[in-house]
């Protein structure tokens, strides 16, 4: 696991945008998207980039992390929706190369053995994007979620529903379940990388990448994995013990080797 340390919400959005702007570059990429505030400045740079010409996404597929439950995907707040509205709306990625669970679907238990089966038929996910809950969650899953788990109905806890509530109308809006890709499957990725910004993420951020490896935690399923970069702002980083080392380790890094 790297730990990148940068000074702001903007080096944050350089940074991770050059990593997935680097797989688009060769070609046929398959993207990891997330949804939430962490990613938005990322997006927001990749699509500059695609606007100035600097990069194409017109070879490259997408798989999203998760969707509510009973949300009809022309909702504005259906990660359907989102996802459009914030990046591929701005970049010249078809839409119809962007999958999602579908949180209508008939058979919910079974929607997610076909998105884990259309992930595996397009070769898997090349580049993840990923934030970070105040509780250590990624994608939807909960503290408590199985480290090997795959993409299956979750429950949202109560402080999940009121973090998300700023989106709805209110707490009673937001709905209780989610279909999200489970630890198991967002670990098969080729390389993860994860954004946190601000000091409201740093004790989840010590916990993920220098706590014990814990269902409690569920992020800190990471360091089971081989490719991982962990992008954060200085508030992220504070309650990292290992911090002074992190940033050495970036400033003396070789030259040949890229995140």
């Amino acid at each position: 696991m790297e730990i990148v340390i940068r000074a702001d919400e903007h080096e944050v959005a350089t940074t991770v945008a050059d990593i997935v702007g680097g797989y688009v570059e060769r070609g046929n990429a398959i993207l990891g998207l997330a949804t939430g505030s962490s990613p938005l400045g990322s997006y927001q740079e990749l699509a500059r980039r695609c606007r100035e010409g600097e990069l194409d996404f017109s070879t490259a597929s997408a798989f999203l992390l998760d969707e509510y439950v009973g949300l009809p995907k022309d909702h504005p707040q259906s990660y359907f929706s989102v996802i459009r509205s914030e990046f591929v709306d701005h970049v010249n990625l078809d839409p119809t190369r962007v999958l999602s669970p579908n949180g209508e679907a008939g058979d919910i238990a079974g929607e997610g053995r076909r998105y884990d089966a259309a992930i595996a038929a397009a070769g898997g996910v090349d580049v993840q994007l990923l934030g970070i809950g105040t509780d250590g969650h990624i994608g939807f899953n909960e503290p408590g979620s199985a480290l090997t788990s795959r993409t299956r109905v979750k429950t949202l806890t109560e402080q999940t529903r009121k973090d998300n509530a700023r989106f709805f109308d209110g707490p009673e809006d937001v709905p209780h379940h989610v279909l999200t890709q489970g630890l198991g499957t967002i670990n098969e990725a080729g390389h993860l990388v994860m954004i946190a910004l601000g000091a409201g993420k740093a004790d989840a951020i010590a916990a993920a990448a220098e706590g014990p490896l814990s269902a409690f935690c569920p992020a800190s399923v990471m360091q089971w994995h081989r490719h991982v970069t962990v992008v954060i702002d200085e508030p992220a980083a504070s309650k990292l013990k290992l911090a002074d080392y992190y940033k050495y380790a970036l400033a003396n890094k070789p030259a040949w080797q890229s995140f």
